[in-house]
């Protein structure tokens, strides 16, 4: 990864710069929301959020409201992974990023009949993160390595879902927020078969968390598929794996954002809801 360029102030105790990656060659928006308050002894945790352009934001200020002393959570380092373009959601860069590979015949006719961009960069995308973009951050920040979170939207919420069932151990909680399971004829359902053979897991290792959540207005099969999922999932809690569906009444694809995002927080920050 080529060395970033110096912070740029946003607002106060928010932060952009650009990083290179050397893994792939690509370049992204950094965005960095850094608390005014002392870090917990082991250090801040820290939320990554995908489609950092559209949230960070709203999730910057829900972090901040939340944390708020002295009845808040414990401060919390935001991260946003946007791109040079600024556009809330760069469908040919997330579409590469987030995705897994997939032929064109697995895919729906997109609503304007375009082709699909580029696709299948998902554990590159992946290997960015844990290799470049964490390290820095951490050499950075005192940050909790314990207590980290990845959110993700949509295309965005079908990576977390990729992340956590084919890398596990790389956070301990993930958020997926209207995941895209349609991709590639649902393969996240065959990853999700191929995660649950890992359990029980050894005894010295410890469960990740999954929060999924839906807009109650979104399209059916998408509510559909978060709802077999989260089922699907039920019966690992034995083995100590917390999954949950959260359903926001009155919420479609986008405008359930907000909430999402203000539960994130929550869920980031607590053992439990």
């Amino acid at each position: 990864m080529s060395n970033a360029a110096a912070a740029r102030l946003l607002v106060e105790g928010c932060f952009e710069k650009t990083v290179c990656s050397g893994l792939n060659g690509l370049e992204y928006r950094i965005l960095l929301s850094l608390p005014k308050s002392d870090p917990p002894a082991n250090g801040y945790p820290v939320i990554y959020a995908l489609d950092g352009d559209a949230v960070f934001g709203t999730l910057s200020e829900a972090a901040r409201l939340q944390t708020r002393k002295p009845r808040g959570f414990d401060p919390v380092v935001i991260v946003g992974i946007g791109y040079p373009s600024r556009e809330p959601f760069d469908m040919n860069r997330r579409c590469y990023d987030f995705t897994t590979p997939a032929p064109r015949e697995n895919l729906p006719v997109r609503p304007g009949g375009e082709d699909w961009p580029p696709n299948g960069g998902a554990d590159a995308f992946l290997q960015f993160i844990e290799q470049e973009l964490r390290p820095m951050i951490e050499q950075e920040y005192p940050i909790d390595v314990g207590r980290q979170t990845l959110f993700g939207h949509s295309l965005g919420g079908l990576f977390v879902l990729h992340a956590l069932f084919s890398r596990p151990n790389s956070f301990q909680n993930y958020v997926a927020g209207s995941p895209s399971a349609w991709w590639n004829h649902r393969a996240v359902f065959r990853e999700k078969e191929r995660f649950a053979c890992s359990f029980p897991l050894p005894h010295d290792s410890s469960a990740p968390r999954l929060m999924l959540t839906i807009g109650e207005d979104e399209l059916e099969g998408m509510v559909e598929d978060a709802e077999r999922l989260q089922a699907s999932l039920q019966s690992l809690a034995v083995h100590g794996f917390h999954s949950e569906l959260v359903k926001f009444p009155g919420e479609g694809h986008v405008s359930v954002l907000p909430a999402a995002l203000s539960r994130t927080v929550r869920f980031a920050l607590t053992g439990s809801l």
